[in-house]
């Protein structure tokens, strides 16, 4: 039998291991399709997951609070989108005997009057005087909420304007454009109590941009006689004071006392806003 040499046999082994290093590496994946997903981002960063965009929409509905006539209690709810009024309905108003008709038909047109109008400076309607103040009333107190609300929001964005533009207005065109420019956010004011002598009345005012925007009678004389002078009379005192901007207003014919106690309670809202 013819013996092997030993050459042959080393170079049979080095090409045995070759062969098996060769067929090792062919069976390994080219590539680990997992950890490329994990180090491509195949998931969206959290900003795409989650938009904060359209967070200050200003959308939702308001509930103001319930305003006593001498027929019952009026208290409106409106929807605001985008900082308007897009809707408003009566959630509470005077009812049983002849207040149900009243109702019916002063109701509808006091909601669209508040649509349209967009503020609460709407007039009356004719034969539904208490139900139409009640309702301003109630309707002025859902907005003062909206622009509470609209203020917070804003005050981050209101402080950066102050700090930065209000300053450069502020040493061009004085401290009152000054303050202008710092105070872009929405006040909302209530001034003392003045006594009169059919009783006391108070007012509390918005304020925006350093103008009035909106005014409205917290306290008035009633009882008798003066629920129907303050009925006629507050409704004209406030949308002068929205028109004036200031105290100077004209008195109500008829309602002498009534308007001083609301020009001085007025005046002391629009001291403390540094009018």
């Amino acid at each position: 039998m013819r013996k092997s040499h030993p050459v042959r046999r080393a170079v049979l082994a080095g090409a045995a291991t070759v062969s098996g290093i060769v067929l090792l590496l062919s069976l390994k994946p080219a590539s680990d399709p997992g950890s490329a997903s994990a180090a491509g981002g195949a998931a969206p960063p959290a900003a795409a997951q989650s938009p904060q965009g359209g967070r200050g929409a200003g959308s939702g509905t308001v509930t103001g609070e319930a305003a006593d006539t001498q027929y019952g209690p009026v208290q409106v709810r409106l929807t605001v989108s985008g900082g308007k009024i897009t809707g408003a309905e009566a959630v509470q108003a005077p009812k049983g005997g002849q207040s149900d008709q009243v109702t019916a038909d002063a109701v509808p047109k006091l909601n669209r009057a508040a649509v349209d109008a967009g503020t609460a400076d709407i007039d009356a309607v004719s034969g539904a005087t208490y139900t139409s103040a009640g309702y301003v009333k109630s309707l002025q107190s859902a907005l003062d909420k909206v622009a509470a609300a609209s203020a917070g929001q804003n005050s981050g964005e209101g402080s950066g304007q102050g700090s930065g533009g209000g300053t450069g207005q502020g040493s061009g065109d004085g401290s009152g454009e000054e303050q202008g420019g710092g105070g872009q956010g929405t006040q909302v004011l209530t001034g003392d109590v003045a006594q009169t002598q059919y009783g006391p009345v108070q007012v509390r005012v918005t304020v925006s941009g350093g103008r009035i925007t909106a005014a409205e009678t917290l306290q008035a004389p009633k009882g008798g006689r003066s629920d129907q002078v303050t009925a006629d009379a507050v409704p004209k005192l406030d949308r002068a004071a929205v028109s004036a901007g200031t105290a100077d207003i004209d008195a109500v014919s008829g309602a002498t006392y009534t308007s001083a106690g609301y020009k001085q309670s007025l005046q002391s809202a629009l001291d403390r806003a540094g009018g």
